[in-house]
């Protein structure tokens, strides 16, 4: 038998562990996923200025978590240093507020 075929499942509380760990670490990234996500859904059910306006606090919340948590914290919201992070979000979160605000509604409010 070799050592591929003796390798077992993991348990259904070594899962549960694991997925504690992982969301306990990446919270943060976590959190903007599920506002993306929600944008998104309201981007595809026609809502464009608000699921645009989302994205653009998503954004936002991600710069903020990024400025104030340390690297270990903030998991996958690190690219590169603080500061460029920081700027770049800001920065893509301003573009998207713009842009949401000037977004013809179309017959949507």
């Amino acid at each position: 038998m070799t050592a591929r075929a003796r390798r077992r499942w993991p348990t259904r509380a070594e899962l549960t562990e694991f997925t504690r760990r992982l969301v306990r670490a990446q919270w943060p990234i976590l959190s903007v996923a599920v506002i993306f996500v929600i944008a998104f859904a309201l981007v595809a059910a026609g809502f464009w200025r608000r699921g645009s306006l989302l994205i653009g606090i998503a954004v936002g919340l991600a710069a903020v978590l990024r400025l104030v948590l340390s690297d270990e914290r903030a998991g996958l919201l690190v690219v590169r240093s603080k500061s460029l992070d920081f700027a770049t979000m800001v920065t893509v979160c301003a573009v998207m507020v713009y842009i949401a605000s000037t977004i013809d509604p179309l017959g949507t409010s």
